[in-house]
């Protein structure tokens, strides 16, 4: 295994690049065919910037807490990608295989020829790797199905005075009844490391500390859908005789965002431009309308004076009319009797919650009755 590229004269430090969750492969089904492609393309440029920040930060290890791979149904390209990009960073880089891209005989992991710096763990079971040059030692452990027992429970690394103890694996912390490897901040407590590298929760969990301890999950590096919205990250750990110091670095070429705009009042484009930030064109968004409003909104001129705006772009219509959307309930048509049936479970309902869900849901079936439901449309339609 190659040691850090970094001068080695002071160990009295150790930097840490720590990422997770970067699911490459992944089918990106809220996209359309072409654009999932694309994105499936762009994810392995996370790679490359992964192997470049490694170099520009003159980072001592490289923790890869699994989940790197969305499934075992790897592209070619992907794989040939990996191989490149991990052989270019001069320092050790470990894999601990999560529920996503688990070890087994078959994986990608087994049938890649990986650069002699990169080590996966296999077992389902904490292994050891000394790194004597760095003063180090890497534990770690692999997902060898789609789910796994606990790991890290009553286990305890070896202390020795100027030895880092590291531990790479993916896990939930907290999760007491959780099938991903729960682990407890006890566990953590009492393990004898010093950081401990997780995965698995895509929402960064900042610098945390159990004991002597320091751990931290990362979160995805780029999002994938409208649950992962927002700047993400990967974490540079630097540990020393002072504790432990974490920084955090962008590599995502784009983001989710979503984007609530009340059109009370407003022409709803105008109130859509201004919320607008001025730079969305490589971002997918979601723009959801709220607000009171005479007459409901047009979403489909909308999205065609807006999509140009964006590299994909999602229409939601909350707003509500300021007349009674029950006006018509009773009407001898299709919309009167479709009206009729949720204001008898709109006057029985309980609380003001239920009452404001059922009223979305007529507004929602009025739209889809107009042909005006949510627009979300795809280069190939």
């Amino acid at each position: 295994m190659l040691e850090s590229g970094r001068d080695q004269t002071d160990m009295s430090k150790l930097r840490i690049l720590h990422s997770a969750d970067l699911h490459l492969d992944s089918p990106f089904e809220g996209l359309s065919a072409g654009k999932a492609a694309i994105r499936r393309g762009e994810q392995r440029e996370l790679l490359s910037a992964l192997a470049a920040l490694a170099r520009r930060e003159q980072a001592d290890v490289v923790l890869l807490a699994g989940d790197l791979l969305d499934s075992d149904n790897t592209y070619y390209e992907t794989g040939e990608e990996l191989i490149r990009c991990l052989g270019q960073i001069p320092a050790p880089v470990f894999i601990a295989p999560g529920n996503h891209d688990y070890y087994s005989p078959k994986s990608p992991y087994a049938r890649l020829k990986l650069p002699e710096n990169v080590h996966v763990f296999t077992q389902n079971a904490i292994e050891t790797v000394a790194l004597p040059a760095l003063g180090t030692r890497v534990y770690g452990a692999a997902f060898t199905e789609k789910r796994s027992a606990a790991l890290l429970q009553d286990f305890r690394a070896e202390k020795q005075e100027g030895v880092w103890n590291l531990l790479c694996i993916h896990g939930e912390v907290g999760g007491r009844d959780s099938v991903y490897n729960p682990i407890s901040t006890q566990d953590l407590a009492d393990s004898g490391l010093d950081y401990v590298a997780l995965g698995h929760i895509h929402k960064a969990s900042g610098l945390q500390k159990a004991g002597d301890t320091w751990y931290s999950w990362p979160g995805c590096p780029e999002g994938r859908g409208f649950d992962e919205t927002g700047e993400k990250t990967v974490s540079l750990i630097e540990l020393s005789e002072e504790g432990c110091r974490m920084e955090t670095f962008s590599i995502a070429g784009r983001r989710y965002q979503v984007l609530r705009v009340d059109v009370t009042g407003s022409d709803p484009l105008l109130a859509i431009h201004t919320q607008l930030p001025d730079e969305t064109v490589s971002d997918i968004y979601r723009i959801i309308l709220t607000g009171e409003i005479d007459q409901s909104p047009d979403l489909n001129r909308l999205y065609d004076a807006l999509s140009e705006l964006f590299f994909e772009l999602q229409l939601r219509d909350e707003t509500r009319l300021r007349r009674s959307v029950w006006e018509r309930a009773g009407d001898d048509t299709l919309r009167g009797l479709f009206l009729m049936k949720l204001k008898k479970q709109f006057d029985a309902a309980g609380t003001e919650e239920q009452r404001l869900a059922i009223e979305q849901a007529a507004r929602w079936g009025l739209a889809a009755l107009d042909k005006r439901e949510e627009v979300v449309k795809h280069e190939d339609q």
